[in-house]
């Protein structure tokens, strides 16, 4: 791994790559067509990656989820060279179900980070995430993710100083989250669901801001990577395991050698400080605004994160549409 001395923000060039993303997905906004959608996307982010004076690799990509081929697969080069040699992830549209359906919450995002930094969880799909923002990231500990529910809870609850019944918790609403919805409800707190988008759920528990205390539960392993991205830059704290979720991916897992025990942190996920993060808004949500189209122009919201200096902008920008499509 390259820790490089990364002077430049180059959050300021990756959210032109959100941006690109963001204005072609949010034209497919409550049209039932979620792979059309992200296929457009993709293929918007990845004209955009290639203006980027950077040597990226994509460590994690779009060939899960893609319908056809995609520019954006785990390996492929990006960006057109003569600048630091980085890791690079990616989801042109977190919350792309709840786009087809024209609902809210969908973000375009990205990350970067010095070459051999980033975890990959290889043929994983699901970890189980825990995601807390910088108030309670001094004591979060590993047990949390094996404790009863409400320990958890109180944990958080008497590091932020308020009562459990305060705490709001992000979670997927999923069927595999029946027992945790009910332990949470049982222990008094009040939770947040949706169906899609849990990198955009991440953000909003590490944020201090936003009303959300925790996200719990299991996701994508590609997401919770783009996430720790995130959680790191905003000095909050994460903690994950592989969480199988078929005997299919059981297997796959067992024969890659890795532990579906070991609990790791978010700065095992990214094993740098110079990691720079973009999301721009699609459609609206507690986050961001969503794209606004005018005659001849879009209108983005988008926030920027840079990891080493722990700086969070957030940025509106007018794109003239005869530039970007």
């Amino acid at each position: 791994m390259t820790d490089l001395p990364l002077d430049r923000n180059l959050g300021l060039d990756l959210v032109r790559t959100t941006e690109a993303a963001a204005v072609a997905a949010g034209r497919w906004m409550g049209l039932g067509r979620r792979d059309e959608a992200d296929d457009d996307a993709a293929a918007a982010m990845a004209r955009a990656l290639d203006l980027l004076a950077i040597d990226g690799t994509v460590v994690i990509g779009e060939e899960w989820r893609a319908v056809g081929v995609t520019r954006l697969a785990s390996g492929q080069h990006v960006g057109r060279g003569g600048g630091p040699q980085l890791d690079v992830v990616l989801d042109p549209i977190d919350g792309r179900t709840m786009l087809a359906q024209g609902r809210t919450d969908a973000i375009a995002v990205a990350a970067l980070a010095p070459r051999g930094s980033m975890w990959s969880p290889g043929p994983a799909a699901y970890l189980e995430k825990l995601v807390v923002n910088r108030t309670v990231a001094p004591a979060l500990v590993p047990e949390c993710m094996d404790a009863p529910t409400a320990w958890t809870l109180a944990l958080i609850a008497r590091a932020k100083q308020k009562a459990v019944r305060d705490l709001t918790v992000f979670v997927l609403d999923r069927p595999r989250h029946a027992d945790l919805i009910d332990e949470i409800r049982r222990a008094g707190a009040r939770v947040m669901l949706r169906t899609d988008g849990d990198i955009a759920g991440a953000l909003l528990a590490a944020s201090i801001d936003s009303g959300i205390d925790v996200l719990l539960g299991i996701g994508g392993a590609a997401e919770g990577v783009i996430a720790a991205c995130a959680v790191k830059a905003l000095r909050g704290a994460m903690l994950v395991r592989l969480a199988p979720q078929s005997a299919a991916e059981r297997e796959l897992v067992r024969a890659a050698g890795l532990d579906t025990r070991r609990i790791l942190r978010d700065d095992e996920l990214v094993r740098s400080r110079h990691v720079f993060f973009a999301a721009t808004g699609i459609a609206d949500g507690p986050l961001l605004r969503g794209v606004r189209y005018q005659a001849g122009y879009a209108l983005t919201n988008s926030l920027i994160l840079r990891g080493e200096t722990g700086t969070r902008r957030l940025i509106q920008a007018e794109h003239a549409l005869e530039r970007i499509e």
